[in-house]
């Protein structure tokens, strides 16, 4: 421990603490721009680049940074003098002389930590006028996440994310001085990277200058076309953070008024992708079943999260044969949307617009896979992250507190607490154990699996299913999944179920969540995770297998289950996508 003072107050402090870390222990606020705690990947952006967090140290010439500089005995740190706010003021107006200042039309438009800064330092005017650099936007047709170097400040927070956390190895810092820029090597479109577009740089951008695409504009416009039937689902995550963008506690799920909120707005009937969920529970739970029985390839890993799978057909694509051939839940109902669906409503298929509400950028991307046509038709139209429904919401001048609680719409509104769980790292595959034990042993007598649950990247447990111990693995965090497969590559670990989900802590911290740049990632992704285990609790039904509208479906539909027409819809392929290296 060492003794400090800091702004005249004492503290005791252990040697290997920050200045920052210390003037937050006395309820001091040190504004940040560059630094970022990642405590879901354990670790920090630590550039010391802006200079917004400097202090001064007595004895010392020269300002110190807070995020870098280490406690010493005896040291008396001041953060509040006049030298220390000019030069954080200059440091932010010269930041500022080089931005576009096109804050009420940016996607971080009031979620933004400069604009945050600028505004708690009372900026108003620009005192530095002269040349910006000449930097551009990079957009890609179709592709979820869009580039504006203009609007970076080098911060490398995104680096980080994409080299460390999610070990993508996409952006990085490239040319000099006033012309540096952060993105792909030789200035290529992220679409031609190794990038999966799970959007967890979006989320740690400061400014705007990573940002989600968005096709609000475009459901408006089919909203208004008489001629379709535009419906819409929702996924599980979604409820448990839509909230936030109203003023609600984190973690507060918002369930029965997502559906009100929907009609509302126009469509014609609102889903519950937790449907899905059941449903691709029953197809993977006997994708399971078949391996085990029968020797297929071990371990089965699951397939519902697209950023998942862009990452093992760029990376890994001599493992394409361990995940499984189901389609995520979102593709999944929207392939019985416009066939069992439209059927039963006498609609003709071409007619049938799907908008999927989601807690993920890289959900825009699986939209537009090859493999998810049937007869010419997209499984979905439009897909919108939890943000742009917010947006929806808002500028249909909706108030979301008066809104009534309702139920999504029949059948595909009937869910099991299974499916709720689809969200949280590791509650895919309770949800699969859940069913396999249902079908094999006849009852299912523990429904949690506290070993599956929680937000470590790499959780490993055995469960008994029939007799048989399963050997377990669940991975949250792209940089995760790449340890756990070269285990499995090398034979260093054995595992016969394996669940894997890019964004560290599954999908309720999605790329499309809404934006908590404020407070710890892991109190954000606990909340809402809870939300959701609570969600499961509360339903008469916790098991997928129970859901009765599945039953009804592969009834007057689909057949048995993992049969020739189940397969032809909710079975899909992986393809080798590797980049080839320059």
């Amino acid at each position: 421990m060492v003794n400090i003072k800091i702004n005249d107050k004492p503290v005791q402090v252990d040697e290997d603490t920050t200045i920052l870390h210390a003037a937050r222990q006395l309820n001091i606020d040190i504004p940040t721009l560059c630094y970022t705690p990642l405590h879901l990947a354990n670790t920090y952006n630590i550039m010391a680049s802006c200079r917004v967090c400097v202090v001064e140290v007595k004895g010392r010439r020269n300002l110190a940074p807070a995020c870098t500089t280490m406690c010493t005995e005896g040291m008396e740190i001041y953060t509040n003098t006049q030298r220390v706010i000019m030069a954080r003021r200059t440091v932010i107006e010269l930041l500022l002389s080089d931005h576009p200042m096109d804050c009420p039309t940016c996607s971080k438009n009031m979620n933004c930590k400069l604009q945050d800064i600028a505004n708690k330092m009372g900026i108003r005017e620009m005192p530095f006028k002269g040349e910006m650099s000449k930097k551009n936007e990079y957009t890609t047709n179709n592709f979820p996440i869009r580039r504006n170097s203009a609007k970076c400040i080098l911060c490398g927070t995104c680096v980080m994310v994409c080299n460390k956390v999610q070990t993508c190895g996409v952006l990085h810092e490239y040319k000099r001085g006033f012309r540096t820029e952060v993105g792909a090597e030789f200035g290529l479109n992220l679409d031609q990277t190794n990038c999966v577009a799970c959007g967890q740089c979006v989320n740690v951008c400061p400014t705007g200058a990573l940002a989600q695409s968005s096709s609000v504009d475009d459901v408006w416009k089919v909203l208004g076309d008489k001629s379709k039937h535009v419906v819409v689902q929702v996924a599980p995550s979604v409820r448990a953070a839509l909230g936030e963008e109203f003023g609600y506690n984190i973690g507060t799920p918002v369930t029965g008024k997502i559906p009100s909120a929907l009609r509302v707005i126009g469509f014609e009937h609102a889903f519950d992708t937790n449907f899905g969920a059941d449903l691709t529970i029953i197809e993977e739970a006997t994708e399971l079943v078949k391996r085990l029985q029968h020797g297929g390839k071990l371990p089965l890993i699951t397939s519902c999260c697209p950023g998942w799978i862009n990452f093992i057909e760029k990376n890994y694509p001599e493992m394409l044969s361990y995940p499984s051939s189901c389609k995520s839940p979102m593709s999944m109902q929207g392939a019985v949307i416009k066939s069992y669906y439209a059927q039963k409503m006498g609609w003709d298929p071409k007619d049938v617009v799907v908008v999927s509400i989601m807690p993920c950028t890289a959900k825009k991307d699986e939209r537009s896979r090859k493999q998810l046509e049937e007869n010419g038709l997209m499984d979905n139209d439009y897909v919108l992250t939890t943000r742009d429904l917010a947006s929806m919401i808002k500028e249909a001048g909706i108030n979301f507190d008066t809104l009534e609680v309702s139920k999504f719409d029949d059948p595909m509104g009937e869910s099991t607490g299974g499916g709720d769980i689809f969200g949280c790292s590791g509650g895919v595959m309770e949800a699969a154990l859940r069913t396999a034990k249902f079908w094999l042993e006849g009852k299912v007598e523990d429904l949690e699996l506290p070993g599956l649950r929680g937000i470590n990247g790499i959780k490993t447990d055995e469960v008994k299913v029939n007799g048989i111990t399963l050997h377990l693995c669940v991975a949250s965090g792209l940089g995760n999944a790449r340890k756990v497969l070269e285990d499995i590559k090398s034979g260093a670990a054995h595992y016969d179920f394996v669940e894997i989900m890019a964004c560290p802590g599954g999908c309720v911290n999605g790329g499309g969540q809404p934006f908590q740049m404020s407070k710890l990632s892991v109190t954000v992704v606990r909340a809402r995770q809870a939300a959701l285990y609570n969600e499961d609790r509360s339903k008469l039904h916790r098991i997928s297998a129970q859901n009765a509208s599945i039953k009804k479906l592969y009834d007057e539909f689909l057949g048995e289950f993992g049969g020739e027409k189940a397969e032809e819809l909710l079975h899909t392929t992986l393809t080798d996508r590797q980049i080839k290296q320059f």
